[in-house]
């Protein structure tokens, strides 16, 4: 049998886009010549890869079933036709995608992007938002470096602890708690609080922690963002309870005061993402050396 890889190409494209339209788009070639590339894919396989319910188009049980082993084949095959080679910096043009906690942008994208437009002008950078629900878009190539507090458990993802950051408390600058010599883990849980949480929880590792001691808080609201949470304790007597990293340039914009936990808990990790895919890839490794050193500003390493 002889095989046309770039049908192989076209099929990545047909199941990541899940339409001729997008696939054509994504790869730039006309939507004509992706209909013949789909009809010969069927002929291929002998099976229809895409068939039209309504207005759009779903994949078979068999497409969805080899979608991630076609792109890692895509990803093998472009790697062994395209050799590594030494990195020109200088001439370097890619777009690199990354999913930050908004924290750690905040805190390491300001220093990350100005070490990338020193070294590579023409590289550019795009930071996404979290999803609520776990995606696999780090595994499916479409983001290449992940950086918050979750170790993934999948075997094809490296992670890298980069650094860590203990909580603190943030609440307004004349506060009752700041009038007091030490907060007690009592006065804490006493305290209304609004907590960070992109999915929405009201609970976390800090309920856990007080009611080890018999006590419990009450939470009034959360917020999707930290920056958002900050917000809530610049005209009220919420509590915000918050990494320490993200406190450092907020605090002092928002006119904020930061106060000790009560409570033991261990420092949050930081960890830096990405599919081994990348792990030979050097201008990936490159941009891992710097968002590394970037990350590492933003907590006290480990």
């Amino acid at each position: 049998m002889q095989l046309d890889l770039n049908l192989l190409a076209a099929l990545d494209a047909l199941l990541e886009e899940g339409s001729v339209a997008g696939a054509a788009a994504r790869l730039h070639v006309t939507a004509p010549a992706m209909s013949r590339s789909l009809g010969r894919i069927r002929r291929t396989t002998g099976d229809q890869i895409l068939v039209r319910t309504g207005r759009t188009m779903t994949p078979t049980p068999y497409a969805i079933a080899v979608r991630e082993q076609v792109h890692e084949l895509l990803h093998q095959v472009q790697g062994v036709l395209a050799p590594s080679r030494e990195l020109d910096l200088a001439t370097l043009e890619r777009t690199f995608t990354l999913r930050w906690h908004d924290s750690l942008v905040a805190m390491g994208g300001p220093a990350l992007l100005a070490a990338v437009r020193g070294q590579a002008p023409g590289v550019r950078l795009r930071f996404v938002a979290e999803s609520s629900i776990d995606t696999p878009e780090l595994r499916r190539g479409e983001v290449d470096l992940e950086a918050n507090a979750n170790r993934p458990s999948a075997p094809d993802i490296r992670a890298e602890n980069v650094g860590e950051t203990r909580l603190v408390i943030v609440v307004r600058q004349g506060h009752p708690l700041t009038r007091v010599k030490t907060v007690t883990a009592k006065q804490y849980a006493a305290a209304e609080h609004v907590t960070v949480s992109r999915r929405g929880n009201l609970s976390n590792a800090l309920d856990d922690a007080l009611a080890q001691l018999g006590l419990t808080r009450r939470v009034v609201a959360t917020a999707p963002t930290e920056a958002a949470a900050l917000e809530f304790a610049r005209g009220s007597d919420f509590l915000i309870s918050v990494p320490e990293a993200t406190t450092r340039s907020a605090v002092t914009d928002l006119g904020l005061v930061v106060l000790p936990l009560p409570l033991e808990l261990p420092s949050a990790p930081i960890y830096l993402s990405w599919h081994q895919r990348y792990d030979t890839d050097h201008a990936h490794a490159w941009l891992r050396g710097l968002a590394r050193t970037a990350l590492a500003t933003c907590g006290t390493p480990s």
